[in-house]
C-alpha cells in the first residue's frame, strides 16, 4: 500500500467500476471483462489486490469512496502542519509514497484502513454490496450482557444495525494483501491497519428508538451505527501525537522479522494493539527530499500572527516568507424576489497572504 492517500486515481477507477455495475445489464461476462481491464490498469497494486478487484467490482466502488474519505481526513487533521498529507515519489493507487517507517505513515495508513472499512460497512448498510446487508444477528433479542434489566425496560435489538465486522474483513483482505514481504516496515504497516479498523469498531454506537401509546416508551429497540468519520479522525490524530517506537524483532531460526517490540530502553514488552507504531523519527519535511519523500514547505501558505504550527515561523523553518495582495470577491446582500428569483450584490475585499520561501 502506497502513500499519501492521494486517491484520485482510484476513485476515478472505481467510478468506472460502478458504472460498469449500473449498466451491466445482467451480462456478467461484459461486467467481468471491463472490470479487468480496469483493475489492470490501476497502478501499486499487488498481484492479490489485483486479483480482489477483478471478482469484486462491488467492493472496489466503495474502497475507493472509502479512500478518499481517509485522504479527506488526513488532510484536514495536518492541514496547518509541514507535512499535509503530501509526498514526493512515483504516483501508485494510492498517492505518492512516504519512504520512511514514520509516525506520518503510520497515521496515513490507520486513517485509509478506517476509511476502507467505514465505506465498505455503510455500503453495505443501503445494499450496495452483493454479498452483505444489515447486520440482523442481533435483531429480535435482548442485549446478551444485561438481559434482566433490558427485560424491564423493554429494550430489544431492532432496525438496521450496521455490518461492521463484514466491512473489517474486507478492508483486511484488500490491505493487509499489499504487505507481501515480511519485513519491519510491513509489520509496522499491518499494525497501524488493524488499529484504524479497531478505532473503527470502538467507535460504533448504539441509536434507539421509543414505541407506545402516546409517545410512551413501553419499548425501545435500539441498532448499531457508524459514527461521523470526523470523530476518527480526531481519536487517530490522538494516536498519532501518543505514537510509539518500535523496533522488529527477528526469530532465532529466521532471518525475517517476526514481531515487533518497543524500541529500547522498554524492554521486550509488545505495543498494545491500541497504540500507533512507527520505526524511525520524522523528517523535518522543511526541504524536499526525494529520498525521504518530503515535498518540503516552500510555496505553503502561512499564518504570520500566529503562533502555532500554521506559523510563518514554524511553517517556513526560518527560510522567511513572501507577501502578495490579493482580492476576494463573493455574493452578498442577497435578497429573494417574489416569486421566483434571488438577486445578490458582490462584495469584494483585499487581503494579504503570506507564502513560506
Amino acid at each position: 500500500m502506497r502513500l499519501t492517500l492521494s486517491s484520485l486515481d482510484l476513485s476515478h477507477a472505481c467510478f468506472c467500476i460502478g458504472l460498469l455495475l449500473l449498466g451491466d445489464g445482467g451480462v456478467p461476462s461484459v461486467l467481468a471483462l471491463g472490470a479487468s481491464i480496469i483493475c489492470s490498469r490501476m497502478p501499486g497494486l499487488a498481484p492479490r489486490q489485483r486479483a480482489f478487484c477483478q471478482t469484486r467490482p462491488d467492493a472496489m466502488v466503495a474502497i475507493g469512496m472509502g479512500a478518499h474519505m481517509g485522504t479527506e481526513e488526513c488532510h484536514f487533521q495536518f492541514q496547518h502542519s509541514r507535512w499535509n498529507c503530501t509526498a514526493l515519489g512515483e504516483r501508485t493507487l494510492f498517492g505518492q509514497e512516504l519512504k520512511v517507517g514514520s509516525r506520518e505513515t503510520a497515521f496515513s495508513y490507520a486513517i485509509l484502513s478506517a476509511g476502507i472499512a467505514y465505506a465498505v460497512t455503510n455500503a453495505c448498510s443501503y445494499g450496495n454490496l452483493t454479498d452483505c446487508g444489515c447486520d440482523y444477528s442481533k435483531r429480535g433479542h435482548y442485549h446478551e450482557e444485561e438481559e434482566e434489566e433490558e427485560e424491564e425496560q423493554g429494550w430489544r435489538w431492532g432496525g438496521c444495525s450496521v455490518n461492521a465486522e463484514h466491512g473489517i474483513r474486507l478492508s483486511r483482505e484488500f490491505l493487509d494483501a499489499r504487505e507481501v514481504k515480511r519485513s519491519a516496515l510491513a509489520l509496522m504497516n499491518l499494525h497501524n491497519n488493524e488499529l484504524g479498523r479497531k478505532m473503527l469498531e470502538t467507535f460504533l454506537r448504539l441509536e434507539c428508538k421509543c414505541h407506545g401509546v402516546s409517545g410512551s416508551c413501553t419499548m425501545k429497540t435500539c441498532w448499531v451505527t457508524l459514527p461521523i468519520f470526523r470523530e476518527l479522525g480526531f481519536a487517530l490524530k490522538e494516536k498519532y501525537n501518543t505514537a510509539v517506537m518500535v523496533e522488529a524483532v527477528r526469530g532465532r531460526r529466521q532471518l525475517q522479522p517476526t514481531f515487533l517490540r518497543l524500541k529500547l530502553p522498554q524492554g521486550y514488552q509488545k505495543p498494545a494493539e491500541t497504540d500507533l507504531v512507527f520505526l524511525e523519527a520524522s523528517p523535518n519535511f522543511c526541504e524536499a527530499n526525494s529520498t525521504t519523500g518530503s515535498a518540503g514547505t516552500q510555496g505553503r501558505l502561512c499564518n504570520r500572527t500566529s503562533s502555532h504550527e500554521d506559523s510563518c515561523e514554524m511553517l517556513c523553518c526560518g527560510r522567511g516568507y513572501s507577501t502578495f495582495r490579493y482580492t476576494r470577491s463573493w455574493q452578498c446582500h442577497c435578497k429573494f424576489h417574489w416569486c421566483c428569483h434571488v438577486t445578490c450584490s458582490t462584495c469584494s475585499e483585499s487581503t494579504l497572504a503570506h507564502t513560506c520561501n
